[in-house]
């Protein structure tokens, strides 16, 4: 029988964290940000068996939400 994975070890960043994690991208030149949003890419990619860490989808949103602020201007 399949079992159910266990999301209760996975860490998911909470508000106050997303909050800091948005000032410390905006902080950052553009290449650093660039940088930093390659690691959640990559770990945010599907393999046959597992999903991706929901903690690697929020960083990756916040990177790219940071970028696309950026690039609005």
């Amino acid at each position: 029988m399949a079992r159910r994975p266990d999301y209760a070890k996975e860490h998911i960043l909470n508000r106050d964290e997303l909050k800091r994690l948005r000032h410390d991208l905006a902080l950052l030149s553009l290449s650093s940000v660039r940088e930093f949003y390659e690691r959640p890419y990559r770990d945010c990619r599907m393999s046959s068996r597992d999903f991706p860490p929901a903690r690697a989808i929020q960083e990756l949103v916040t990177a790219w939400k940071q970028l696309r602020r950026w690039r609005n201007r």
